[in-house]
Order: structure tokens, then sequence, then C-alpha cells
């Protein structure tokens, strides 16, 4: 659901503070440092993006087509059919929603890194607002319209397979404006099927106001906007969240999160490591949100967003080489996940009117008790939103690049 390749400041690559005397002797060795530094970082980050995009996509299949742990061991028992230890192994999965805070810490830290490293370098530094949302509508709107149009157009061949699922809303025209102006959670409910889309309203409204987050980091500093964004959050969740209206406010903590470990980066002088007892706190923090699920998913959001930022802050630290060039099993698996990361936000975007089609055309909407269907609906949505990341995605993040502001090269 966020993009790195276009940020704020409408660049990739980050910017190095460096004093005057010494740019033209340390410029070509700094430039190729930063660029490896750089593209390391967006292989975690592309990773994460592809790891959370698979798990909220497999989280809404199993519910779409599964009946459920409960059902499915008062059924199976203890038997050792690999379709019951198939079922048993996706246990975790229960847990999937954990995705969404990961693409809102990931979504502040990709949307405020290059302006915050812009910052770090001119502390004079503006933000072009005008440019930055011309630049996020154009990024967003024509994927999020064509979606919805897919959305519509699913959701209308599966209202012709009865019994209905229950998991499609109304697909008229007010329902079709609603989403289309990101006004889902306020002013109506998410679209059709596609009932991922209650976070779309909220990643919009993130970027509305990231100018005035800006304005704000640039006179009192992140860690004090962070505070704020905090007791915004809470006073938000009482106010609003717990009566059912879902605004940016009451989940803007977690995307702030992402937005203060930008910042922290790009001020950090000294490349010092920090413990690695973060990815203790990261743990312990992600397993108490699995803990506070069963009482409330709100409380777990907030919790899994604290527990990845502190994951986050200490795997963008510059690795050793060995770890660094992308070899062994992790480096292996990492590129896996930042390949599907590449098109997170188009899988995120369509996956679930295409698992209520498929549940529609073979299973009439009924719940199954074998696990298996659901790997087969994974094998149909992945595909499908590569395709859709190649024909929407693409061009969209191309038009939005076309407006990128020009820089002067150095002569």
């Amino acid at each position: 659901m966020s993009d790195s390749a276009l940020d704020a400041a409408g660049s990739s690559l980050p910017l190095s503070p460096t004093s005057k005397p010494a740019a033209k002797l340390a410029a070509p060795r700094a430039q190729s440092d930063a660029r490896a530094d750089s593209a390391g970082k967006e292989h975690v980050i592309d990773a994460m993006r592809g790891f959370a995009a698979l798990l909220v996509a497999y989280f809404h299949c199993r519910q779409i087509e599964w009946v459920g742990m409960q059902a499915f061991h008062q059924n199976a028992g203890h038997s050792f059919s690999l379709n019951t230890i198939a079922a048993y192994l996706t246990f975790p999965i229960a847990w999937g929603s954990a995705g969404v805070p990961i693409f809102f810490v990931i979504s502040g830290y990709c949307i405020h890194r290059s302006a915050a490293l812009r910052l770090a370098a001119n502390p004079a530094y503006r933000l072009g607002a005008a440019n930055f949302w011309v630049r996020r509508f154009a990024r967003i709107y024509p994927v999020l319209l064509a979606a919805l149009l897919l959305t519509f157009a699913l959701d209308w061949f599966s209202l012709q397979l009865p019994p209905v699922s229950h998991k499609i809303r109304e697909i008229g025209l007010e329902a079709f404006l609603v989403n289309l102006f990101s006004l889902q959670g306020v002013a109506g409910k998410t679209y059709g099927s596609n009932g991922a889309l209650w976070t779309l309203s909220l990643e919009v409204q993130f970027y509305a106001i990231y100018p005035l987050l800006f304005a704000l980091r640039r006179r009192i500093g992140m860690t004090s906007v962070l505070a704020i964004v905090g007791v915004v959050n809470v006073v938000s969740a009482y106010a609003l969240e717990r009566h059912d209206i879902q605004f940016f406010t009451s989940y803007w903590f977690s995307w702030t999160l992402g937005a203060w470990i930008a910042d922290a980066k790009a001020h950090s002088v000294l490349q010092t490591r920090s413990s690695r007892w973060l990815y203790a706190l990261a743990a312990a923090c992600i397993a108490l949100g699995c803990a506070a699920f069963h009482f409330g998913q709100y409380g777990a959001f907030q919790l899994w967003a604290i527990g990845f930022a502190f994951y986050l802050y200490k795997a963008l630290e510059p690795n050793d080489r060995n770890k660094g060039n992308g070899s062994g099993r992790a480096g292996w698996g990492l590129r896996l996940l930042s390949r599907f990361g590449d098109f997170s936000f188009s899988l995120y975007l369509i996956h679930l009117p295409i698992f209520v089609l498929l549940s529609s055309l073979l299973f009439r909407s009924s719940l199954q008790m074998s696990i298996w269907p659901s790997f087969g609906y994974m094998l149909v949505a992945v595909p499908a939103a590569y395709v859709f990341y190649r024909l929407v995605e693409l061009p969209a993040m191309k038009w939005s690049a076309s407006f990128k502001p020009k820089t002067k090269s150095a002569l």
C-alpha cells in the first residue's frame, strides 16, 4: 500500500550531507555507498511489503474458503491426514491482519524518507505540498479506479450465483463514489466484497495531512510530533473508533512511527549499531498483539505496529558484507519476498473479489472442510495481481513519476 519509488520529495536515492571542501573528493564513493545502502534498504522494505500483502491475502482467503479452526478441529479431531496437518499449520494465519499495521509503518517510512534526508542536508528545505499531492493522486487514483471497476465486474458475476456470499456489500453508484473519494469508514462501507479497501481511505488521509506533519516536524522535531500524534491517536480511538468510525487519526500513530524511523535514520551522524534487544522487543510486542487480538483488533494493531517499528529500525541498519550482498538462505528469501513486494499494492487491492468469485463458482459460497482449495485460490490471485500491476499500476507509477520536480544537474 505504499510506494518506495515515489516518496515525498520525488527521489529514491538518499542524500548524504557532506561538507563542501570534501564534496568533490567524496562524491563518487559517497554516491556509490549511498546507492548500495539504498538498495539494501529497499530490499528489506520491499520484502516486508511482499510479506504483508501475502499475509493479509491468505488471511482473507482462509476466511472465505475454509470452515475455520474451531469447526475443523471438532470435525477432524486428531487425524493425521495431509489435509489435517496442512490445516493446523495455517493456525498462525489467524493473526494475518497484522499485515495492515506493517503496511502503515512502511508507508510512513517511505513517504517521509527522502524529505527527511533532504532536511538533514538542508535545514531550510521545504516540502512542495501541491506537487506531493499531485504525485500521490496520480499514483493512487488510477489504480483505485481500476480496482473498483474490477470489483464491480467480479461481484456482479458472483451475485448471479446464489446463494450470494455474505461478503458482498452494496455495489451501487453511491457506494462506488464513497470508496472512490476514500470516505469509506466515515460516509459509508467498503465497496462490494472488497473489504480491504477500508485501509486505503486511511492511507489517502495520511497523504493529505502529511505536508502539515512535515511542517510541524520542521518546527518542533519528529519526536515531539510523534508524541502529539500519539495523544491524538488515543483521543480519536476513544471518540471515533469505538463508535465504528474509521478515520486516519485513530491509526496515525502507526504511520508516524514509520516517518519517525525515516527521520531518525536520516539524522543519525554516526552509523552506530543499535542493540539486538530491539528484535526481542519487536517479538514481545508482536506476541502481546496476538494476545490482545482475542479482545479486539484495534489494540492488537497498535501493538503490532510498535513491534514492527522496533524490527524495522534494527533491520534498516547497514549489514555486514556477507549479509548485505543477499547471499545465503536469508538473502534468497528476502529477494523472493521483494518480488512480491513489487506488486503488493495490486495484490492487496484485488484479492478479495477474486476469492469471493472463486468460492461462488466452485462451492456456491459454502465453507469447505478441506484447506487445499485456499492454496489454489492464492495461485489464481497472485498471477492476476501481477497482471493488474503490469497493466494498471506500472503506468500509474510512470505517470506519477512524470510530475517529479526537475533537479539541476551539477556542472
